[in-house]
């Protein structure tokens, strides 16, 4: 599994819980070092047993972890750089949506050998999407859930999804969008940081190797 992938997770748990913490998972997960390194490449298996591991601290299913973790990387502004990479994918919710077969693409332009999931996106109907994300690694849904639930805070759109399950190297999420202006969004500028942004509060180190809102509802 790329670093950049681990790096997030420490980054995730050390931002939201505190180092102490980190240090605590990292011993419970027996890394053998409390540092991953953005750049390498480490055994696919040590990403689910460190999921694992803070799951059980942190007293979450992984799912759930999960989705936390996706929330992060959009809502955080530690890691900005990556919600401008996103909203860069359009001026609405829906265009953001029609985007997303090309993140991968996107991704790989600042990190090479960054191994993304495929995204498919269908549209049944309007409003009505259907979002297959195409892994040989399990869970990358749901985290997209969170990127997804906290990319329509920013956009100001109501929306419902659903974590459809789905085969293995595939994981399909529902997208029931109810109302594209259903609150203020996030103020964003093409060029720079937009008046009305909330200034950095630290600085990521996940975010340093690449350079519940009322917009939103879970399925039940």
């Amino acid at each position: 599994m790329h670093g950049l992938i681990n790096r997030t997770i420490q980054c995730f748990v050390r931002d939201t819980y505190g180092r102490d913490t980190w240090l605590a998972v990292a011993q419970r997960a027996d890394l053998g070092h409390t540092e991953f390194e953005a750049m390498l490449i480490y055994p696919d298996e040590v990403t689910p047993h460190l999921l694992a591991s803070a799951g059980q601290h942190l007293g979450k299913d992984v799912e759930t972890l999960l989705e936390d973790i996706g929330t992060y990387l959009v809502s955080n502004p530690n890691v900005e750089a990556l919600r401008r990479l996103l909203r860069f994918g359009g001026v609405t919710f829906v265009e953001f949506l029609h985007s997303l077969d090309d993140l991968p693409d996107r991704a790989r332009l600042a990190v090479s050998d960054l191994d993304l999931p495929v995204l498919e996106l269908d549209e049944h109907s309007a409003g009505h999407f259907n979002l297959r994300c195409l892994s040989r690694h399990a869970g990358f849904g749901h985290m997209l859930m969170g990127v997804l639930r906290a990319m329509a805070d920013d956009y100001g759109a109501l929306v419902f999804l659903e974590h459809k399950g789905g085969r293995p190297g595939e994981e399909i999420i529902d997208i029931t969008l109810v109302e594209t202006a259903y609150a203020e969004g996030r103020s964003f500028d093409l060029g720079g940081s937009a008046v009305g942004e909330r200034a950095p509060a630290g600085h990521s180190d996940a975010n340093a190797a690449q350079g519940a809102a009322p917009g939103h509802q879970k399925a039940s």
